[in-house]
């Protein structure tokens, strides 16, 4: 059996992954031991209590004897929000679409199953201690978790939320993002092709997007293969606008190379 890689030596979006494993697996348990996560996880009880220590240096579980429990206010809202639970597309673009981003960086964010999974890598990762990140978000969801990482300001967004899908929308949310200037959006969608750019159902939830779009230097759509190539009720922003796709269709995708004759640089994973 190969020697164990030590914790110093292990890459950082592994254990990133690992933490959010651990997290999933809370929220649906309520609690933990060390010796059910590492069975679980398939590593040893080391590597656990290192990264039980760490969640709870985060603030983000509570220790206690033999493993850990839930933080309720961590909990209680966003893990009702369950969609992307398991998801390995999701899980795949999350962990492209992190690499794209770099600490110090302010990141806003819509709502959304795919937004949701991002945010959860993008705030977990472990280089943000040296100079942090900004995350400006419209999802209640996404707020209330990003609120106990240590190495981010979590700005949320006010409005009035859509219980769907936790965005804040309206005129509060607006007057609030003509206020900021963005250097990166990072944006699920409903549908997007490179005709009609990237659309969704809801205007209201489309008005906030659009702005988040106007207010940033840098544009990310993150969106899974069936979504390409479709249109949905309302537009967000034109496809020339964006500068980044992530998405888990086909490299050799015919909608990804029109997305790239848009502007687009398109990520396929």
């Amino acid at each position: 059996m190969p020697p164990t890689t030590p914790a110093t030596a292990e890459a950082p979006r592994q254990r990133a992954a690992r933490l959010s494993a651990i997290l999933d697996l809370l929220a649906t348990e309520g609690r933990l031991s060390v010796t059910g996560a590492a069975e679980n996880l398939e590593v040893s009880e080391a590597t656990i209590r290192r990264d039980f220590a760490e969640l709870a240096r985060r603030q983000l579980v509570t220790r206690n004897h033999g493993g850990v429990v839930a933080t309720s206010v961590a909990y209680e809202l966003p893990y009702r929000y369950r969609a992307s639970q398991n998801d390995s597309g999701l899980d795949r673009i999350a962990a492209a679409t992190v690499a794209l981003v770099a600490p110090g960086t302010v990141v806003a964010m819509n709502g959304g199953t795919t937004t949701t999974t991002v945010a959860r890598s993008l705030t977990a990762r472990d280089d943000l201690s040296s100079r942090g990140l900004t995350l400006v978000t419209s999802a209640l969801n996404i707020a209330v978790e990003a609120v106990l990482r240590r190495d981010v300001r979590c700005v949320s967004l006010g409005g009035i939320p859509r219980p769907e899908s936790y965005e804040v929308t309206g005129p509060l949310a607006t007057a609030g993002l003509s206020q900021l200037w963005i250097d990166v959006a990072i944006l699920g969608v409903n549908a997007l092709s490179a005709h009609e750019g990237a659309t969704c159902h809801h205007e209201d939830e489309a008005a906030v997007s659009r702005m988040m779009v106007e207010r940033a230097r840098e544009v990310i759509v993150v969106a899974a293969e069936p979504k390409l190539g479709e249109r949905a009720f309302t537009q967000i922003c034109e496809a020339s606008q964006l500068t980044h796709v992530v998405t888990t269709a086909a490299d050799a995708d015919p909608r990804v190379a029109d997305l790239r004759a848009a502007g687009a640089t398109v990520h396929c994973v």
